[in-house]
């Protein structure tokens, strides 16, 4: 079961909410949508389940060309990341609800009913009402009805927002045995970088309705096309900072120099702009390994195992990532260190140098 956007467009009036995009998801994995809020994960959702048409192109799937074909004639399920279900129904009937609709025989809308509640831990609880679940059970109940329906292409939009962070992590651990071995097209979107490295698969980096990149997700993390792409994958922010290379060396400023290792030192002479990531900004570390800049401390956020850390330094924002809680205050002057080896180099358009 394979989706694919040809050249496919969506304007409102003059406003362009998915600029013109060509891709092609895989069967049998994760098709992460990562990108921020506003980026057009929902509205390429919707395109791909027909509650939308596309201004412009075509939408394939399964080798056949369903641009025109309604939501109602597709084999499509959609969990969003509000809890919608219907609150007159018990929890077996909310399930149940999609192969009623399909007209199965009541045996097997049982035997599948079942089979899905024992997987999502919703047996006991098949003859309340959502109104007298958790917003973890209600969840669980909308993704039951999701996989119930054995569907051709499941759309989960930010399914697990809205929980808590307890529920949220044991969700992301049953989500990939959940869809394993199922012969469907499915689609998660988030805005969380970190969500989309824990269930792996493929991912299109969006950036205001544009598709910067998609692959393998550990590949366009360790190796983004572009800069929008490595800030689109980075949280906190990556540190995107200008720098001039003179022979050997590169300079941020008067008190910030490396010296130029592997394929970095084969560049020419000129303006770049270098992407360090905040967990390669840390206040510990072995100095004589990594670069030392000192900045005036801005915010600090801490938790239980890191700190993050935003700083000036020549008036540039950069921001840290350390392991341990370092309480610092706003407005004195810290040191921190940063691996320059394992930095990305962008030219000054933003597109990624191979180093």
């Amino acid at each position: 079961m394979t989706l694919e956007f040809r050249n496919v467009s969506f304007r409102v009036g003059g406003e362009t909410h998915i600029y013109p995009t060509t891709i092609s998801l895989i069967e049998g994995g994760f098709n992460i949508l990562l990108g921020t809020t506003l980026a057009g994960k929902t509205t390429l959702m919707q395109l791909m389940a027909g509650l939308r048409r596309p201004t412009s192109g075509e939408v394939w799937f399964n080798g056949r060309n369903v641009t025109g074909v309604v939501v109602q004639k597709r084999n499509v399920a959609m969990v969003y990341q509000q809890f919608i279900n219907y609150p007159n129904l018990t929890v077996y009937e909310n399930i149940a609800s999609p192969l009623r609709v399909l007209r199965l025989p009541r045996a097997d809308i049982e035997a599948r009913v079942k089979r899905v509640a024992d997987v999502l831990k919703l047996t006991p609880m098949l003859q309340r009402r959502p109104s007298e679940l958790s917003g973890g059970q209600q969840q669980r109940t909308a993704l039951a009805r999701a996989l119930v329906k054995d569907a051709d292409l499941i759309l989960l939009d930010e399914p697990l927002v809205n929980l808590d962070y307890k529920l949220r992590e044991e969700l992301r651990d049953e989500l990939p045995r959940l869809f394993e071995g199922r012969r469907c097209t499915l689609v998660y979107s988030t805005t969380e970088p970190s969500e989309a490295l824990l269930l792996g698969g493929h991912t299109a980096a969006m950036h205001e309705g544009r598709v910067t990149q998609f692959g393998p997700t550990g590949e366009i993390y360790r190796s983004p096309a572009d800069l929008q792409t490595a800030e689109v994958f980075s949280d906190p922010p990556i540190n995107a900072v200008a720098v001039s290379k003179t022979g050997p060396e590169f300079r941020v400023s008067d008190s910030v120099a490396w010296r130029a290792n592997g394929r970095a030192a084969e560049l020419g002479d000129g303006e770049y702009v270098v992407g360090i990531r905040p967990h390669l900004v840390s206040l510990i570390g072995d100095v004589s390994r990594g670069v030392k800049i000192d900045g005036r401390v801005l915010i600090t956020e801490l938790s239980g195992s890191e700190s993050v850390v935003h700083f000036d330094h020549d008036g540039h924002v950069w921001v840290s990532q350390s392991h341990g809680v370092h309480a610092l205050n706003v407005g004195e002057t810290a040191s921190f260190h940063f691996d320059a080896d394992q930095a990305l180099y962008f030219d000054i358009n933003g597109r990624r140098i191979a180093t």
